[in-house]
């Protein structure tokens, strides 16, 4: 994935916008890797309750820096349904950014609803619950190394 944003975006004014808590991981091994430096910012969002989505999003931290006319990169830990993201990337195009981008790692391909498309995805995976490497069940197994499907 890294390789590929190099090719899309070296060179050029770039902001990336880590969604917290679950993209911390992800966000801080794909950014080693990029050959540029881009601008880095976080917000948090959450839709989430345990083990499925609320299908409610609340910001909770909001976005401070001016992406008007810079290309925007969103870094995503799992894209599930796609109501997180679609209300991300609303909230962002406020800001009138010249382009929006989405990198995720995860991507639920059988439970997402929404027209928003990832540019990047790392990995397609089946709608079973993961935690780990970010990710969390009830603020618990971030720290963890890998990915874990959870076991019912």
């Amino acid at each position: 994935m890294a390789e590929k944003i190099n090719t899309d975006l070296s060179g050029k004014d770039v902001v990336f916008v880590v969604i917290l808590n679950g993209a911390f991981m992800f966000a801080a091994d794909l950014l080693r890797q990029l050959n540029f430096q881009p601008e880095v910012t976080f917000i948090r969002v959450g839709s989430y309750d345990s083990m499925s989505s609320s299908g409610k999003v609340s910001t909770i931290i909001g976005l401070k820096e001016n992406i008007e006319n810079r290309i925007v990169v969103v870094l995503e830990d799992i894209i599930d349904s796609g109501l997180t993201m679609e209300n991300i990337m609303n909230l962002l195009r406020k800001g009138e950014p010249a382009s929006l981008r989405i990198a995720a790692l995860l991507l639920k391909e059988e439970s997402y609803k929404k027209d928003v498309i990832p540019d990047y995805t790392g990995f397609r995976i089946p709608n079973r619950f993961v935690a780990g490497y970010g990710l969390d069940y009830k603020g618990f197994g971030r720290n963890l190394a890998d990915l874990y499907i959870y076991k019912e």
